[in-house]
């Protein structure tokens, strides 16, 4: 596989000891922007300390000042020694969150710190690196990193590799599935007993079966899909993928060595 120059994993609190004995960088998903808007920090045992932060806008209402808030952010940097933030924000854009993404991206260059921001705000934070996530139901993964790579440029572009594993009932107008667990997954492979199939346009396994007379497409992801992915993105000159720890701790083994990519 083509090694990817940076591998990063998003850890949850609680797990960063199991993730940081793999050698890779960490994403500390232990923060959020809470009212005023103010920078939160998740209760765990052990605060995080270096890596990356990662920031979440689930919880966020209202207006304020975006200086104050990005203020808080250098300050937790500072004293947590992380070398950047990721602005994984995924509520709709609102004027005050495109200041604090565009501020953010400024100021953490200006510092030597990475910056990494959710698709929608890759325009007002042109200093920032934009994260694509590789989760699709249509269309082709290439034909989407290529699009973006258009807008953005592919050196600023980081990819967020989901693990998909959902259960499609067709049709399925809305393009949305219902997700699956891995006993999930595994219980309809062997209940409806169908052949599995690779799509090279969604980098992803899938099967068809019926329930009743109702059709069903899944998609699922596992190791060989992953390492697909991350070819298609490292041939477009894509160099940067974060992988969600908690759900793919299960096959880091058949994707990394520790301390080193395979």
């Amino acid at each position: 596989m083509e090694q990817m120059e940076r591998l990063i994993l998003a850890v949850p609190p609680g797990q960063t000891t199991a993730a940081g004995s793999w050698g890779l960088p960490l994403a500390h998903l232990a923060y959020r922007a809470g009212s005023g808007p103010h920078l939160f920090r998740a209760n765990a045992p052990v605060a995080p300390r270096g890596g990356l932060m990662v920031i979440d806008d689930a919880r966020l209402t209202g207006g304020g000042e975006a200086e104050g808030f990005c203020n808080e952010v250098l300050r937790e940097c500072a004293a947590r020694r992380f070398t950047g933030v990721v602005c994984r924000f995924r509520t709709r854009p609102t004027a005050l969150m495109e200041e604090i993404t565009g501020r953010l991206g400024e100021l953490c260059g200006g510092r030597g710190l990475g910056c990494y921001v959710s698709e929608p705000y890759g325009i007002c934070a042109p200093k920032a690196k934009v994260i694509i996530p590789t989760a699709l139901s249509g269309g082709s993964l290439r034909g989407r990193l290529e699009e973006a790579a258009g807008r953005f440029g592919a050196k600023r572009l980081a990819l967020w590799v989901d693990r998909v594993a959902e259960d499609f009932l067709l049709p399925s107008p809305s393009g949305a599935g219902a997700p699956l667990t891995a006993e999930e997954l595994q219980k309809r492979r062997e209940g409806c007993g169908a052949n599995v199939f690779f799509s090279d346009e969604l980098c992803a396994h899938y099967f068809t079966y019926m329930a009743g007379e109702n059709g069903h497409f899944v998609l699922f992801d596992d190791a060989g899909s992953i390492r697909k992915k991350l070819r298609v993105a490292k041939g477009l000159g894509i160099d940067t993928a974060f992988f969600p720890y908690g759900e793919m701790a299960d096959l880091l083994g058949e994707l990394v060595e520790k301390g080193e990519q395979v």
